[in-house]
């Protein structure tokens, strides 16, 4: 170890994902000196290609336990990473307000409990007179939707802070390697991860953030990490109705569950749903336009104009996420579920903490 401490920032991490988790991380310890290689086979088909971005943080209602630790430090931390991350692409923002609605009486009084018990300036119920309610009631065609206001929370374009990422790891220039590894073993205090080819990429520390495969890399009988799919599907649709107009809505909403956002004005993307499977259902226009107990008749006739899904990985028997330790050199970032974007600031500020604690 000694010789790790002596070259702390000539050490090597190699990082398995490349993935929002995989990006973070690389990030992070890339501007702390450390020489970064990212492998992933296929960077463009992970989960995080396929997300919407939106960051429920304020309004996570569960205000307490380590869940909502995380959630409040990565909070804090997101608009200092958003100001770094301008420098590489001066358009990359996080779009507020976020809304949060429902037509069930009774998780509204949870609403405006929460609300009250808190008493957070940037929390707050949206009255039958604000014009997010009725502007959204006209448009769906509804009388008894209701909900909060986060102005706090928002929204980041997934896709586009992948590539803002990107155009920051090339400026470092950190390694980027397309192959799959299938094993990892350490000899001589150092690791060695081993390609779907036979290649093989020595390193001082890995880091798995490679979602439902890196339980396949472990030994399972010591660190007994079970890991479960969670596909979510979501879909851009194209109304051809010339009374509606959807620059009326609020431009990222939720509704009984389905986020919604606002694409221009006759298009919206939905998403998503929490199927336990690696093969996405068939009938996607009825499962994400279900969440209303009767659809306006343009909604009914709108079109599918592009869909997608993304596979994510929930852990089985512990919270979410996992972030761990597993052994010298060894860091598990993975099981993030729905909160990987809103989360990566705390996880790569974790990683970096356990990795100075680990060379010093």
């Amino acid at each position: 170890m000694k010789s790790l401490k002596e070259n702390f920032q000539k050490a090597h991490i190699v990082i398995i994902g490349s993935g929002i988790i995989g990006k973070f991380n690389a990030l992070e310890l890339s501007e702390l000196g450390f020489k970064i290689t990212i492998i992933d086979p296929t960077q463009l088909q992970n989960s995080s290609n396929a997300a919407l971005g939106l960051l429920m943080g304020n309004m996570y209602q569960k205000r307490r336990g380590r869940s909502w630790d995380l959630r409040k430090k990565s909070i804090e931390l997101w608009p200092q990473w958003i100001k770094f991350l301008q420098k590489f692409n001066c358009e990359l923002n996080i779009e507020k307000p976020l809304i949060q609605l429902t037509t069930n009486e009774e998780k509204f009084k949870k609403l405006e409990k929460f609300i009250y018990e808190n008493n957070d300036e940037n929390l707050r119920i949206l009255g039958k007179d604000s014009i997010f309610i009725n502007n959204i009631n006209k448009a769906f065609h509804t009388k008894n939707i209701k909900g909060m206001i986060s102005f706090k929370d928002g929204r980041i374009n997934a896709l586009s802070l992948l590539q803002t990422l990107d155009k920051y790891l090339k400026h470092k220039k950190v390694n980027y390697l397309r192959g799959e590894i299938i094993k990892i073993k350490k000899s001589n205090n150092q690791w060695i991860a081993t390609t779907r080819n036979n290649e093989n990429i020595k390193s001082d520390i890995i880091i798995l953030c490679n979602s439902l495969k890196a339980i396949d890399l472990i030994d399972n009988l010591s660190h007994n990490i079970k890991l479960k799919p969670v596909l979510g599907q979501a879909m851009e649709i194209e109304i051809n109705d010339k009374e509606v107009d959807l620059l009326s809505l609020p431009k990222q909403f939720n509704i009984n569950g389905k986020n919604i956002i606002l694409k221009s004005r006759n298009k919206l993307i939905i998403g998503s749903t929490d199927e336990y499977s690696t093969k996405p259902e068939e009938n996607t226009f009825e499962k994400l336009t279900n969440f209303l107990d009767e659809k306006p008749n343009w909604l009914m006739k709108a079109k599918i104009s592009k869909k997608w899904f993304g596979i994510r990985s929930r852990p089985d028997g512990e919270p979410s996420p996992i972030m761990k330790n597993l052994e010298d050199g060894l860091i598990i970032c993975t099981g993030f579920y729905k909160n990987g974007i809103l989360l990566a600031p705390v996880c790569s500020k974790w990683v970096a903490n356990e990795i100075k604690n680990y060379i010093y």
